[in-house]
């Protein structure tokens, strides 16, 4: 019999020859408690959280709580059932009202995760004989869009507008095409150029979508995300995102302005087929999105611990994923895996709890250590975080 496991046996080795160093698994941390966005009990011991994309701190918001409390007294647990059959309650459709109005356009439509959303849209609008124009950074859940939608992949360089339009030019002209970019990529939490690169698309004929799950509710002035910090929202034929970052809790959505848009409930797999969130995520989504609505001074206070968190850390010798600040992501790169959970653990051990990211996630080969920054962060907290990276950079020889 073939062992169809040993097709892992390499992560396999890599992960007991790191292990067999004595260093914490960094995949198996466990939160005993949770005291705020930024703090939480980690292996018994009060730790400062930097590694959690509650960008917003709206997972203890009092209102949000207090909706969800309310909904699973009201509603209970769960629907049980997809969307188009009985898993629509009425907290279904008002969240998909508020992404309505947060985005200010014309259709919205939830998902039970992120992930679902990209597999969702992707695979549904983009099919056999299509063409999706991808940053090859791109998340995993777009690139299982496009093998779950059998569409022929075409992928450019990360960030490179030259390359897009490039193999936007080698593409049949009459051919479906759908080009999808990230507002933030998550590993080293740099912005994509979306304005010269929605442009370059929408002249090639192409569907533009925009996956903005690590910018929306912090970058732009309503935050809505870089494709409003940069002006090309108008310009974006879908916004894909996710409740389980500045939103604070679980689900996904895709907002649109296309007038066929709502056929997709009924013809979109990953919708049709998958039991639809409880009343009590989609009440304490619908409350979170509204407030960040009105989030200004929040993001005005993440923008502020960003640059001190990048300024303090590059200060201290490390070297970062970005030149300047660039989203509420940081990302420390570390000189290869074993160093990098040496310097996790050692971190841990001084309260702070941040990501290991490792290859493949990670692009170029590289090992991170990924900050993100919430907007509960004090400047206070900020300034314990630089002195512990500098504490546990010393101990493990990286500074």
């Amino acid at each position: 019999m073939t062992d169809l496991f040993s097709k892992f046996d390499d992560i396999i080795q890599t992960r007991e020859t790191l292990l067999s160093t004595g260093v914490t698994d960094p995949y198996n941390l466990v939160m005993e408690e949770v005291i705020s966005p930024t703090r939480a009990i980690c292996n018994g011991r009060d730790t400062i959280l930097l590694g959690t994309y509650n960008y917003m701190g709206m997972t203890f918001d009092d209102d949000v709580i207090a909706a969800g409390k309310d909904a699973l007294d009201n509603f209970g647990s769960g629907t049980t059932g997809s969307r188009v059959l009985n898993g629509t309650y009425q907290g279904h459709k008002e969240c998909e009202e508020a992404l309505k109005e947060f985005y200010a356009m014309d259709h919205a439509m939830v998902f039970s995760t992120g992930y679902q959303a990209n597999l969702g849209v992707i695979s549904t609008i983009a099919g056999k004989g299509d063409y999706v124009i991808l940053d090859i950074d791109s998340h995993a859940s777009i690139y299982d869009g496009c093998a779950m939608g059998n569409a022929e992949i075409v992928p450019f360089r990360h960030n490179d507008v030259e390359a897009l339009e490039k193999r936007l030019k080698r593409l049949p002209e009459d051919a479906g095409k759908l080009v999808v970019l990230e507002g933030v990529y998550s590993m080293l939490g740099d912005v994509a150029p979306l304005k010269e690169m929605v442009r370059i698309s929408k002249e090639a004929g192409a569907m533009v979508l925009v996956d903005e799950a690590h910018s929306m509710g912090f970058i732009g002035e309503n935050g809505r995300g870089v494709c409003e910090a940069q002006g090309v929202i108008d310009d974006c034929d879908f916004i894909v995102g996710t409740f389980s970052k500045s939103v604070g809790t679980v689900g996904g959505f895709c907002v649109s302005n296309h007038p066929k848009f709502e056929v997709m409930r009924l013809v979109c797999r990953p919708y049709v087929f998958t039991a639809s969130l409880p009343p009590s995520v989609v009440a304490t989504a619908a409350t979170s999105i509204r407030k960040l609505m009105h989030g200004s001074n929040k993001r005005a206070h993440l923008w502020e611990n960003s640059k001190a968190l990048h300024r303090g850390l590059r200060d201290l010798g490390f070297q970062l994923g970005t030149d300047e600040p660039e989203s509420a992501i940081i990302a420390v790169i570390m000189p290869d895996l074993e160093r990098g959970a040496m310097m996790w653990e050692a971190l841990l051990k001084e309260g702070l709890y941040v990501n290991l990211a490792r290859p493949p996630a990670t692009p170029a080969g590289m090992t991170l250590l990924r900050c993100s920054l919430c907007a509960e962060h004090s400047s206070e907290q900020v300034g314990e975080i630089l002195g512990m990276f500098e504490a546990a950079g010393k101990a493990v020889g990286i500074i």
